[in-house]
């Protein structure tokens, strides 16, 4: 296995400030940042929040974060993968505050499910939620290998990758994050659940789509070719695209309908009831693993924000990513010791 950039660089990273500067001249890392972005092994002041609650994170900037602000969308924070002094690799993270919201697809919603069973959810607590899936520069970063089938484009969404894949990447990244001095306490980098990844991608609203009640080949990358409802056909590409070259939904997050399905944290349940629930997870049902968010394979009605798909965890896709996620570990015992359960068995 080829030796990630991760590994290359850990100990070279400004992070941890561990060599002498000559002449006082500037790292890349130091040099052109912005108001409110610099090194964490600097100490700096917390900055100051308009409205702050109980809806903000704990700890703002988080410790992880090279660069932070707060936009008309609201917190978002960003993480350098490597310290790399040719390029940079950072993805960009964004605050989702606790929240209710209507998860599923109500009864009159057309090409709707009957697994999208219509019930409130509350969060109780906020997590960070990438703004784009990962990339292909993002997955090479950390693991040194590029498994993906689109390539030509580093900053296409990394595909062909399974859920148990993610498992040595999440192990790998959180690893490295505590290495260089920048872990929280009881916080990870993890997959979104499906309660999380549905709440995020809705971004408030409750119609099909974040973008409202239909979709078009411009806005969403899917078959344009079975277009949703009434809606005309369109484009067809038949590849995904880098991220970030469609229209975000109303909290800036991109490309959660189509493009490529996601991977979420929970096992596969075939219903998941109308009743209220807090914070769900599981992982108390068979194998498979929720995927969410369509592709750019699938019709109109396989991206819509409500609709559930499944995959085992062992399959390899060129339509399957993820999306990162950072917030508490799952249930007690913690989603790594979850996933090594789990791939002991296999």
């Amino acid at each position: 296995m080829a030796k990630s950039k991760i590994r290359q660089w850990a100990d070279r990273l400004t992070f941890r400030d561990k060599s002498p500067q000559k002449n006082d001249k500037k790292t890349k890392l130091q040099r052109g940042k912005e108001a409110g972005s610099v090194s964490p092994a600097q100490t700096v002041p917390k900055p100051e929040l308009e409205n702050q609650s109980a809806y903000h994170p704990p700890a703002f900037p988080p410790a992880w974060a090279c660069e932070w602000g707060e936009d008309q969308y609201g917190l978002y924070a960003d993480l350098q993968i490597t310290g790399d002094t040719e390029r940079e690799v950072r993805q960009r993270f964004r605050w989702i505050a606790p929240g209710e919201f209507m998860m599923g697809s109500p009864d009159n919603e057309t090409k709707r499910f009957s697994r999208e069973g219509y019930h409130k959810v509350t969060l109780t607590k906020g997590y960070w939620v990438a703004d784009t899936a990962v990339t292909q520069a993002v997955w090479e970063a950390v693991t040194g290998q590029n498994p993906a089938y689109f390539r030509g484009n580093e900053l296409n969404p990394v595909e062909q990758i399974s859920w148990i894949d993610i498992y040595d990447f999440f192990t790998e990244l959180n690893r490295w994050i505590e290495e260089t001095g920048r872990a929280e306490a009881s916080t990870v980098f993890r997959l979104p659940t499906e309660a999380e990844w549905e709440h995020a991608c809705r971004a408030g609203t409750k119609m099909p789509f974040s973008f409202g009640e239909n979709i078009t080949p411009e806005e969403v990358n899917y078959n344009g070719n079975f277009p949703y409802a009434d809606e005309k056909k369109g484009e067809y590409r038949e590849t995904t695209v880098s991220v970030k070259s469609l229209p975000p939904n109303p909290w800036r997050i991109y490309e959660m309908h189509g493009n490529v399905w996601e991977w979420c944290a929970d096992t596969w349940q075939e219903y998941l009831g109308e009743e209220t629930v807090f914070d769900p997870y599981d992982n108390s049902g068979g194998s498979d693993r929720v995927m969410r968010g369509g592709s750019w394979y699938r019709s109109g009605s396989y991206v819509r924000s409500a609709y559930r798909s499944r995959s085992s965890p062992v399959k390899r896709d060129r339509r399957n990513g993820f999306r990162l996620a950072r917030q508490q570990r799952y249930g007690t015992t913690g989603q790594e010791i979850r996933f090594v359960q789990y791939v002991g068995n296999l």
